[in-house]
């Protein structure tokens, strides 16, 4: 299998890419910052780290624990 690097559309792909680590880091971030979250807490970080975009998306919005 020969994969090409350079055939891949990087102007396409680099906001996405970008988007996505900012909302792994804003994720993490808050996890750590938080005391209590909804649900079990170990649960969070591999969904975070490894559900590539919806992992943060649904811990901002399912996990965090509103004040």
């Amino acid at each position: 299998m020969n994969t090409d690097f350079a055939d891949v559309p990087w102007g396409l792909l680099a906001p996405v890419i970008i988007l996505n680590l900012i909302l792994v880091i804003v994720a993490l971030v808050d996890y750590v910052k938080q005391a209590k979250t909804t649900g079990a807490h170990p649960f969070w970080i591999p969904l975070i780290l490894f559900v590539s975009f919806l992992g943060p998306v649904m811990y901002l919005i399912f996990g965090r624990r509103n004040q």
